[in-house]
């Protein structure tokens, strides 16, 4: 599921009482694109971007951790790098893909979805969101589909 939304703070939720905030992880930071919107291709113009990605699960490992978010760090900087400081339009997928906040978006949660599934395994966490910020208050979020947090897929493990 894609949405927009305002920028507003975030949270994600570890269990309906507990709350971990999520930081900001600013990977695109500059980069150009050209949109297609109703059939005609916008002028290339950039952006200062940021992504911020959530991580969500019910337990917590031995160490008081949900996941390392060093790890996710990383799988973050490495889904982004090809864009910083090009145009999105030239760089895969997005080179045949209309590169919309809300298509990157997705394809940051997808992505990352992949590259940490077993980092988040050991806890059954899991990718939550993605929110890419082309301007301020131009906000797409991503939010791939999920069985609930301790859900019937939870219980089959």
């Amino acid at each position: 599921e894609v949405t927009q939304q305002s920028v507003g703070v975030e949270t994600v939720t570890l269990h309906p009482h507990h709350h971990l905030p999520v930081v900001p992880m600013d990977g695109l930071s500059h980069a150009a694109h050209a949109i297609v919107m109703g059939g005609v291709r916008e002028p290339i113009h950039g952006h200062n971007w940021e992504v911020v990605v959530g991580v969500e699960g019910d337990r917590l490992d031995a160490d008081g951790l949900l996941c390392d978010f060093h790890a996710v760090e990383v799988a973050l900087a490495s889904i982004v790098a090809p864009f910083h400081n090009r145009s999105l339009n030239d760089v895969p997928p997005f080179d045949v893909v209309n590169p919309t906040a809300e298509l990157v978006a997705r394809h940051v949660v997808e992505e990352l979805s992949r590259r940490l599934r077993h980092v988040l395994a050991p806890t059954g966490a899991r990718v939550a969101f993605a929110s890419v910020t082309e301007a301020p208050g131009c906000v797409a979020t991503c939010r791939p589909p999920h069985p609930p947090v301790g859900g019937a897929a939870a219980d089959a493990r």
